[in-house]
Formats: C-alpha cells, sequence, structure tokens
C-alpha cells in the first residue's frame, strides 16, 4: 500500500499546472501580437459608425492601421518558422513489429499492467539510455504513397501518425540484460506514456518543442544577407519566448518523471535496483569498448559489425578479472533480452553502424574504405593493418627528414627497421639534429606548451610532422567523403551532412607526443611480429594488444615512454632483448 498523499499520479498535478504555465507563454505571445489589430478594428469601427470622430482620431487611425497590419505579418511569419521548423529526432534504429514480436508484446504488457497508453513504436539507440520521445510532427511521418511507390495507395491522404511516443531503449542493455531486468529497466519509462497524454501537457510540449527547432532553423549557416536579417528578427522572438518557458518546462517535465516513477513502483520494483546496477556496469563497459577497441578500427577505415555482442564480452572479461565471475555465471544463464528480437545479429549491425556515424563520423554505408568487420578477423584485419599503417607513417617522415640508417642496417639495407628509430631518438649531445624541411604553419601546426612532444629535438620534429601529415590524411579522407556535393546546403537532417559529424566525438585529437608514442610503439609490435612470431590480439578492454608467445605485452608502454621523454633508449632495448625482439632486422610495412 502506498504512504499517505502519494499514488500513482503525485506529479501529475504539478506536471499540469505547469504545463498550464507554458501555453500561457504561448497565450501572452498571441495577445501582444493581436493587441494592435484590435485596437486598429475599434478606432475603425468607431470613425465607420460616428463615434470616434475628429483629426486626433482619424491620426491614430492612420499610425495604428499600418503598424497592427506589420505587427500581424512579423507574427505570421514567426508563427509559419514555428510550426514549419523540424524538430530535432534522436538518431535510432527502427524496430518493426515484425522484427520483434516478442519485445513489442513485453511492451504492451507492461503498458496494460500500469494503466498507461502503450508506446507506438519501437527504436534502438547505440548508448546506454532509454526514454520516451514524440514523433507526431508532420515532418517526421512516413513518406506519401508516391514516394513510397505504393500504388495501390496513391491518392489517398497519408494516414495520421499515431499521438503515442516512440520507446527508444539503449541497444547495449538488449545485449547485456536479462528479460526480466530489462522489463523492470523500462516500467518508469513506459509509465511516461501516461502524462505524455494529458492534452496540455502534449500540447506545452509541441510548443517548446516548436520554439527550440525555430531557434535551430535560424541560426543555421550558409544563408545569404536578407535572409539572415530576416530569420535574426525570428530567432530573437523565439528565443525570448523559450526563455520565458524554460523554468516552466523543466518543472512540468519532473513531474512527468515523478508521476511516472510512483506509477511504476507497481510493476517489477525489487527487480529495479537490480537492473540499475547493470545500468551502470552496461555503460562502463560500452564507454571502454567504443574508446578502446572500436576507435581504433574507425580509425583503420572499419566499423566492427557486432559492438553489442562486444559488451558481452567485454563485460564478461570485467568480471573475471574482478573476480566477480560466479555471480556473473548465475546471471547469465537466464534469457538476454536480445532473445526478444528475430534477428539480433541484423539489429546489432544497424546500431553498430549507427554507433560508428554518431561516435566518429563514417559513412552511411559501407564501402571500400568503410566496410564491416567481425570479431575474428579484427587482429588481422585492424591491428596488423594499424601497426604496420603506422610504421610505415614514421619511416616516410623519416626518409622526408633525411634520416640515415643506423649503424646495424648496412647489413640489412633492404628494408626499413627499428633500430633506425631508436639511434634517431636517442639523445646525444654529440648527434646534431637531423636537418627539418621548411614546412607551413598549415603542414605543422604549433605543439601544445601543456603537452611537449618530447625531450629531445628529434621526438619534437617527428611529433609535429606526425601531427600534419594525419592532418592532411584527415583533410583528403574528408573531401574524398563530401564528393561533389560538399559544397552544398546543408540538409536539416545532421545525419544527412557529414560536415555535422560525428554528433558525440569519443576524444579530443592526439596530441604529438601520444601520436609519437602510438607509432613507435606500432614499429616495436611489427618488429617483434616479423622476428620473433608474435602475433597481433584484441583485448576487450584494452584494444589492440600484442601476443609474444601467447601472453600480453602489457610492459611495452613504460619502455617507449621513457624513449620519446628522456631520449634513452636502454630500457627499450633490454626489453627487446629479453623477448628476442632483433630492432636492426628489415620489417614488412604496409
Amino acid at each position: 500500500m502506498s504512504v499517505s498523499g502519494a499514488g500513482p499520479d503525485t506529479g501529475a498535478p504539478s506536471a499540469r499546472a505547469r504545463a498550464l504555465a507554458v501555453l500561457r507563454v504561448r497565450s501572452r505571445a498571441l495577445a501582444v501580437a493581436l493587441l494592435p489589430a484590435a485596437a486598429a478594428v475599434i478606432l475603425l469601427a468607431g470613425g465607420s459608425t460616428g463615434h470616434l470622430p475628429g483629426p486626433g482620431w482619424d491620426l491614430a487611425r492612420r499610425i495604428l492601421t499600418p503598424v497592427a497590419v506589420l505587427v500581424l505579418v512579423l507574427a505570421a511569419g514567426v508563427a509559419l518558422v514555428v510550426a514549419r521548423a523540424r524538430p530535432a529526432v534522436s538518431p535510432t534504429v527502427p524496430i518493426a513489429e515484425e522484427a520483434a514480436p516478442d519485445l513489442y508484446r513485453m511492451v504492451r504488457d507492461l503498458a496494460d499492467r500500469l494503466g498507461v497508453p502503450a508506446p507506438s513504436a519501437i527504436a534502438l539507440t547505440p548508448d546506454c539510455d532509454s526514454w520516451l520521445e514524440d514523433r507526431t510532427h508532420p515532418a517526421h511521418a512516413p513518406p506519401p504513397p508516391e514516394e513510397r511507390g505504393d500504388t495501390a495507395q496513391a491518392g489517398r491522404p497519408a494516414r495520421r501518425v499515431p499521438a503515442a511516443p516512440v520507446l527508444v531503449i539503449g541497444s547495449p542493455f538488449l545485449w547485456w540484460m536479462r528479460v526480466a531486468e530489462l522489463r523492470a529497466l523500462l516500467a518508469p519509462v513506459v509509465a511516461g506514456t501516461g502524462p505524455s497524454a494529458h492534452p496540455d501537457i502534449a500540447a506545452a510540449r509541441r510548443f517548446v518543442r516548436g520554439l527550440d527547432a525555430a531557434v535551430a532553423v535560424t541560426s543555421a549557416p550558409d544563408r545569404g544577407p536578407v535572409s539572415r536579417a530576416v530569420l535574426g528578427g525570428v530567432g530573437r522572438v523565439a528565443r525570448l519566448l523559450l526563455h520565458g518557458s524554460r523554468v516552466h518546462a523543466a518543472e512540468m517535465e519532473r513531474g512527468v518523471a515523478a508521476a511516472a516513477a510512483e506509477r511504476a513502483k507497481t510493476v517489477d520494483y525489487g527487480l529495479r535496483i537490480v537492473a540499475q546496477e547493470q545500468v551502470g556496469l552496461a555503460y562502463a563497459g560500452w564507454d571502454r569498448l567504443l574508446t578502446r577497441v572500436a576507435l581504433p578500427a574507425w580509425r583503420m577505415g572499419r566499423w566492427p559489425a557486432r559492438l553489442n555482442a562486444g559488451v558481452v564480452a567485454a563485460l564478461t572479461e570485467l568480471s573475471r578479472r574482478d573476480r566477480l565471475a560466479e555471480g556473473f555465471a548465475s546471471r547469465l544463464g537466464e534469457r538476454p533480452a536480445c532473445d526478444l528480437l528475430e534477428e539480433p545479429g541484423a539489429v546489432d549491425e544497424a546500431t553498430s553502424l549507427l554507433a560508428a556515424r554518431l561516435f566518429h563520423g563514417g559513412p552511411a554505408e559501407t564501402g571500400p574504405d568503410w566496410s564491416p568487420v567481425h570479431w575474428g578477423d579484427y587482429p588481422e584485419e585492424v591491428v596488423d593493418r594499424k601497426w604496420r599503417t603506422d610504421a610505415a607513417r614514421l619511416h616516410r617522415i623519416l626518409d622526408a627528414l633525411r634520416v640515415p640508417p643506423a649503424d646495424e642496417e648496412s647489413r640489412a639495407p633492404d628494408g626499413p627497421t627499428l633500430a633506425r628509430v631508436l639511434t634517431h631518438l636517442t639523445a646525444s649531445p654529440d648527434l646534431p639534429p637531423a636537418p627539418v624541411q621548411a614546412v607551413t604553419a598549415v603542414e605543422a601546426p604549433a605543439p601544445d606548451e601543456d603537452d611537449p612532444a618530447g625531450g629531445t629535438a628529434h621526438g619534437a620534429a617527428l611529433a609535429a610532422r606526425l601531427t600534419a601529415e594525419l592532418a592532411r590524411e584527415q583533410a583528403t579522407a574528408a573531401t574524398v567523403a563530401a564528393g561533389p556535393q560538399g559544397s552544398a546546403a546543408p540538409d536539416p537532417d545532421p545525419l544527412r551532412d557529414d560536415r555535422a559529424l560525428p554528433l558525440f566525438p569519443l576524444q579530443p585529437p592526439r596530441t604529438g607526443r601520444e601520436l609519437l608514442a602510438d607509432h613507435i610503439t606500432a614499429m616495436v609490435c611489427c618488429a617483434a611480429m616479423d622476428t620473433v612470431g608474435a602475433a597481433p590480439g584484441l583485448d576487450w578492454l584494452d584494444g589492440p594488444t600484442l601476443l609474444v608467445g601467447g601472453a600480453r605485452a602489457t610492459d611495452l608502454s613504460p619502455q617507449v615512454l621513457t624513449l620519446i621523454e628522456d631520449g634513452d633508449p636502454s630500457d627499450l632495448r633490454n626489453w627487446l632483448t629479453r623477448q628476442g625482439i632483433r630492432p636492426e632486422k628489415p620489417v614488412r610495412l604496409a
């Protein structure tokens, strides 16, 4: 039994009161726009009936009538922009009912138990979050029958978009959570369809979303001076109205959330605590998988096609390392929520491609330079290729700097060697810096003062060259991806405008020091693979890894950093000796 004074609609009265406050802002704006027109009508009616005679009233009529017309025109322009502006929609992968009948059945059963309308559809997002999203705007409706090629329905009016919101579910939850946990997690989210169906709340949300979309439209670049001037005024009015309703809208959403949470207490309340624990764990595994595993593949032009399945592997590995395997083993024996999908693999691939676009800015379709990779092929097609590509870039820069071969290379002049890199980076007062060719500011930007590239002049020169080389490669790749339409006007859909991607970049650009460390590590790994038979590997938590004798080489990074910071190769040379790696032997590059 609920506590006295509490109930399933505890926050609903507050939400409705705040919705009315938002609508009053709209009513006041409408009243301000109509006030001059109303006064002009009174003056004109009074003049025509003889009640307001005299030169003073005639002057008032001549002044106020054009002012009223101008205000009405401006108000109509603002209303037109607000009405036609397309509210933002979260990028998702739609899930048709035919593709997940069990999932739809579970959500509808949950809505019935909560006594609220069922969501109109279900979609997945490549993130660890779930929410309800209103997509009732006409711009979000399906295309007309003519555009879909449905000749049988041509000529008929387009069907109305369902009023209920769309349920957006974080895709990692489906693969990591069990069915009961997902049901408990979605209970308070689905309960939000109840308050959302209230007409005042729905109208207030439409008003705020329209204002927000209008502000985005008026702030878009690449417009002429006249359009900028006109839309600038519309934008100022929209921002003023948005500012006046922002506090009430925020409190309205808090009331809706409180009402939904209170109502959801009647369903699976005990499991919700367990589900929330899994949310935090899933987020940690998802974030690490993206930054450590997926990002290196994306930079190589490959996108892992089973990211959500990788979450399970990453979290399983995390539980093993943290000695939690026994507790997780019993839990993993239950039915996973991804079994609610008819084709989990196809859905995983679609959300993985969307994740690559949102977090890295990759193309929307596969191609020669943007193809999927499966986890079994990741070591050879991503890790090995990445190391050899980085090593080749490093030696190209050494060639541009006219760095001579190392002494050991006199016996093996037919290929690049690790010894050349070690000799060049060794700090020696008797060894002057290699001659550096003139580089423009565009080619080699100045190093960051908070991130010194290295302790030697050679290290700084290499880091600057690497930064410039990667900047040129990325600029070339962006130009090729944009194609001949790169200068066209931006599309209102950010996912159709590659210049707006990535929407959520994972990491800031790498510094010169990080780039130098990555390239030296890549050269060491290439030497290990070509001289002692080491192999590229995939660690679910750390990404690309070197396997020497079947074991991970976890102590390589400190040796590389010592070389970069101090110009002392002794620690790295000792490490190479212990592993049996011969730095004077030539290696194969990409």
